[in-house]
């Protein structure tokens, strides 16, 4: 309830176009005392893409977009959680219609709360990523030489995942 994936796309080089994915699940293991023992996966229901504009989410589950029949999910499984100086990088193998690249993007963790089943962890990271690296090249070309959809889709993850522990003693404050 309090975790988002969300994406946008610029729009005939004007507006970027705000979507969401609503259904996910995702697991992070988080090793305090050695980040690189962490782990992150995630899975998203394309079918799940939300646009607020029923007829362009439509045509996104399409063959022209995502294809979700042949294609239902996208899913993330990371190879490699680093500490880069004050920041945190996550590499991984990402799979979206069918074609499994390896991104690596930087996140920050926002902070922990603890709860009386354990405790939150708020966890935030940005990236980009060229649809047409995953065949998702609709859009591409107009007439006038202007493309009607950019082929970097900017993405952007606040995840509050719950752990099954309290919060990690190097990490409290």
């Amino acid at each position: 309830a309090h975790s988002f994936i969300n994406f946008k796309v610029k729009h005939m080089g004007l507006i970027e176009v705000p979507g969401y994915f609503r259904d996910f699940t995702g697991i992070v293991n988080y090793n305090a005392k050695d980040v690189s023992k962490s782990t992150v996966e995630f899975k998203a229901m394309v079918t799940s893409v939300d646009t607020g504009v029923a007829g362009r989410d439509n045509h996104l589950r399409s063959k022209d977009f995502f294809e979700v029949e042949t294609f239902p999910e996208l899913t993330f499984k990371s190879t490699k959680v680093e500490k880069k100086g004050n920041s945190m990088m996550v590499t991984g193998d990402f799979t979206l219609k069918g074609v499994t690249k390896q991104i690596s993007f930087p996140f920050e963790i926002a902070g922990f709360a603890p709860q009386k089943d354990g405790a939150k962890m708020g966890i935030t990271a940005e990236t980009s990523i060229n649809r047409r690296d995953y065949n998702v090249n609709y859009g591409s070309n107009m007439p006038n030489g202007v493309a009607m959809l950019s082929d970097d889709v900017k993405v952007n993850l606040q995840i509050e995942a719950a752990m099954k522990k309290e919060i990690p003693a190097a990490d409290k404050k």
